[in-house]
């Protein structure tokens, strides 16, 4: 178990003040029997006129803003202390049937994951590039398929951080070679689904132990996927990292795509030149043991 305290500001600036619309967002982590909240706060300058709660369709946690009068900065700052139990295991209980691919999901499981199976980058490159990992003699292990794969992805494309909002298709990836952990996941998630494995998005944040430098995505928000295998459930994939299982990853959102999962977005009333930029500062950090400070 680790004792962790995430960090996370974001500021925009405006040229002149700005008249704010509704802003949402997605910083609260999920909790879940690997993971406790213990101490959650969000503060909010200017203050918001009303602030409320609600879960999506995903369960999710959203935070929604609402904003009265002008500003020419707006900042947003959620610090969140919980709880992190490692999951991360030599084998996964996989049901026998499913314990080799090709496999088929059951009845009772299909109508809940056909959404998780649907491709959003349908792409014949994709799904030739995703055979690279089935073993020529036609009987693969699943896990071995999906550990392979992620693998794979660490060790064949080059990160690269990018601020720019949403992601790459598939296809991009794969001819550039290069991509962000958001581009990674799509990727992996798009790869699974070819070969008839559900998959989805996950968003949230990654712990870097003690300024590990082969640890990617430190300092921002962190990306990776999620693949349903029956009877282990939904186990979380990191090609950014090649991690598998949740070791340092804390989830904050699932969907089934990247773009309902945002970190925050809003509106603004101003004129078209009036914002100037944002910062984004994430910060996780350990709790020492003899209790004498944080650990980075």
């Amino acid at each position: 178990m680790s004792l962790l305290t995430v960090r996370h500001v974001t500021i925009y600036r405006y040229r002149d003040p700005v008249r704010l619309g509704e802003h949402r967002m997605m910083f609260r982590p999920r909790e879940s029997h690997d993971l406790k909240l213990l101490k959650t706060s969000l503060g909010i300058l200017p203050a918001p006129t009303r602030l409320r709660w609600l879960h999506d369709v995903f369960d999710n946690s959203i935070a929604i803003a609402e904003f009265d009068g002008s500003t020419s900065e707006l900042c947003f700052e959620s610090i969140v202390t919980l709880e992190h139990f490692e999951t991360t295991l030599p084998t996964y209980p996989v049901e026998e049937y499913a314990n080799h691919y090709p496999f088929s999901y059951s009845e009772e499981d299909k109508p809940n994951l056909c959404r998780a199976l649907a491709h959003h980058y349908p792409s014949e490159n994709v799904r030739h590039w995703a055979s690279q990992f089935l073993d020529p003699s036609g009987i693969t292990g699943t896990m071995d398929l999906l550990r392979s794969m992620t693998l794979g992805i660490r060790k064949q494309f080059q990160y690269a951080r990018r601020s720019k909002k949403g992601v790459q298709s598939p296809d991009e990836t794969i001819q550039s070679g290069r991509g962000s952990c958001r581009d990674f996941a799509v990727l992996m998630m798009e790869a699974t689904r070819s070969l008839g494995v559900a998959a989805r998005f996950v968003s949230g944040y990654i712990f870097v132990p003690g300024n590990d430098s082969s640890v990617t995505g430190g300092g921002a928000t962190h990306a990776w996927m999620q693949a349903f295998l029956p009877g282990a459930g939904w186990i979380d994939f990191d090609p950014t990292n090649s991690i598998v299982g949740n070791r340092n990853l804390i989830r904050v959102a699932v969907a089934w795509s990247p773009e309902h999962v945002l970190p925050l977005w809003g509106t603004f009333t101003g004129p078209s030149n009036s914002f100037l930029g944002m910062d984004v500062t994430v910060s996780v950090t350990e709790e020492s043991s003899d209790r004498d400070g944080p650990r980075q």
